[in-house]
């Protein structure tokens, strides 16, 4: 029987911790073991022994997660999280993450290392939450992944397109809404946020250094791009446009299919590309289709 450090193999792979993060390796790994393993001269116990390299991740990978009491989901030892919490078998809370109170995540759920979970706050299936705080009492729907990098590059000296670092995290916060598949980025220069009550739908994008106030509105296929300041009790309608390192005022809202390509200072109704004021706009389709009415009326 194989052993690796001191352990029969059949006895480890039988652990639930083993087979979530080191299946892979049983399958993938067998050009790996032929190079790094070495049979002892005993016939009684041969034992594999494996590069320091190679024992680090099977010490990383299984040793420091546990199985939750609570539903079955696997959790570092690291992590802080409340007894009340679920988490769902099939998801994994990474290191130094911070699960508070009535916390329900999802199966297939990622939490990644050193996120914070507010209380109350209900993660679907199969999200990705990484570099993020989530507040109290937020929802999360099925599919959405908050916190991975932006959007962001630039060419190098030598004409190369060179991918900007992104260092900063996404702060959401209390009683928010999050669709699914919806996209939210980490920031480059300052924090995105994503102020309390805010509700955003399903197919959302929000890039990197977005800033949303409270009470905020977001229809589903909105875009944002990077750096877009918007204030509080701003609505938008499906398949909105915000082009980046735009400013819109609070109590601002834009018809569906709307393009912004300049800051919004005053609030009201806006629509059209690029948007203007509601009536502007209804003015602008009414003078696109009067000429086309007369040709109709002459005809006749």
């Amino acid at each position: 029987m194989f052993r690796i450090a001191g352990r029969r193999l059949d006895s480890l792979y039988s652990s639930s911790s083993w087979r979530s993060y080191n299946h892979s390796i049983f399958i993938t790994s067998r050009n790996l073991i032929d190079r790094v393993a070495r049979f002892s001269n005993s016939t009684s116990s041969p034992t594999v022994e494996f590069s320091l390299p190679y024992r680090e991740s099977v010490t990383t990978n299984s040793l420091e997660y546990d199985k939750w009491h609570n539903g079955g989901g696997i959790f570092h030892k690291s992590a802080c999280i409340d007894p009340t919490a679920i988490i769902e078998i099939g998801a994994v809370v990474h290191s130094k993450c911070v699960i508070s109170e009535n916390v329900h995540i999802g199966s297939g759920t990622i939490i990644g290392p050193a996120v914070t979970v507010g209380q109350s706050t209900k993660i679907g299936y199969n999200v990705a939450v990484t570099n993020c705080t989530l507040g109290d009492s937020c929802i999360i729907q099925n599919g959405a992944c908050i916190g991975q990098d932006g959007f962001g590059f630039f060419v190098d000296e030598n004409g190369n397109m060179t991918k900007k670092p992104q260092m900063h995290n996404v702060r959401v916060g209390n009683h928010v809404e999050i669709g699914a598949n919806t996209c939210i980025d980490r920031g480059s220069w300052r924090e995105t946020m994503v102020g309390d009550h805010t509700k955003i739908d399903n197919l959302v994008q929000i890039g990197h250094n977005v800033v949303i106030g409270r009470c905020c509105m977001l229809c589903g296929q909105v875009g944002i791009a990077g750096s877009v300041t918007i204030g509080d009790y701003v609505t938008l309608g499906g398949r909105v446009a915000i082009r980046d390192h735009v400013s819109i005022i609070s109590k601002v809202r834009l018809a569906a299919n709307s393009c912004v390509t300049k800051d919004i200072k005053q609030p009201g109704d806006y629509g059209g590309f690029p948007a203007v004021p509601i009536h502007e706009w209804r003015r602008q389709i009414a003078s696109h289709r009067r000429p086309r009415m007369k040709f109709i009326f002459k005809s006749g």
